[in-house]
């Protein structure tokens, strides 16, 4: 499987021990309550758009006071290059939209992961064997998750783009 070749400069920062992590990780930007609210309604928006666009098994995590480094995490497997390609341009133009301004990202040449950074919110979108494999609902397992509005309805969903 190939890694994650995106990290942000905290992530770089010197290596500790297990031992040294402390339990409680602070925020390592303090946010106010409206930006994580607006950070919390970003994070739904995004889930819920890929729930529209037919990727799989979507999860909003809320990860706050979990993480120094963001407040929520999505998590979404996609069924095809192609659509995996396309909910990330979609999601990193809901991010403008929104006033949430892509940090950072990266996708690997088979497009098999494809990681978006808007620093409050972080999109994860996986191909079904890589996700399995990174397993990140082991890793935020214990953090709350978010109910995404339109994900229990039993509708039809919204088009993909270029189904006829």
């Amino acid at each position: 499987m190939p890694a994650p070749r995106f990290t942000t400069a905290a992530e770089e920062g010197p290596a500790v021990a297990d031992d040294e992590i402390p339990s409680d990780p602070q925020p390592i930007l303090k946010r106010s309550d409206e930006e994580t609210a607006e950070a919390r309604a970003f994070a739904l928006e995004a889930a819920t758009l890929a729930h529209d666009r037919r990727c799989e098994d979507v999860i909003c995590f809320d990860v706050r006071g979990q993480s120094a480094l963001t407040d929520f995490v999505v998590v979404a497997t996609g069924t095809s290059d192609r659509q995996m390609r396309t909910v990330a341009a979609e999601f990193q133009q809901l991010g403008r939209d929104r006033g949430f301004e892509r940090y950072g990202g990266e996708e690997d040449k088979l497009t098999t992961w494809v990681v978006a950074d808007f620093v409050g919110v972080v999109v994860h979108l996986f191909e079904p064997e890589t996700r399995a494999h990174y397993d990140l609902e082991m890793l935020w397992g214990d953090a709350p998750t978010l109910d995404i509005p339109g994900a229990e309805a039993s509708g039809p969903l919204k088009p993909y783009p270029g189904d006829g």
